[in-house]
């Protein structure tokens, strides 16, 4: 009575295709495969991104070492009417 056999699951999972329907059931896979997808690229890019940002306070030093050019630029304000 503890586990459950193979024919068990086979009925909960004719009773849950029944219910949903196959069409319902492949979206879900499909977003939920997505959604994994997702997860693993954002968690990729975000070991990226903090490489980066140890990186970053190096190249800010080095480019205030050295001013650049200053330039302006000219703008004209326009008022509501």
């Amino acid at each position: 009575m503890g586990s459950f056999s193979i024919w068990h699951w086979l009925i909960v999972l004719l009773i849950v295709v029944m219910v949903f329907g196959t069409k319902k059931l492949r979206n879900l896979g499909g977003d939920l495969g997505g959604a994994v997808k997702g997860f693993k690229d954002g968690m990729k890019e975000g070991g990226a991104a903090a490489e980066d940002k140890t990186a970053a306070p190096a190249a800010q030093v080095a480019n205030t070492a050295a001013p650049a050019e200053k330039t302006t630029i000219d703008v004209e304000a326009k008022t509501k009417s």
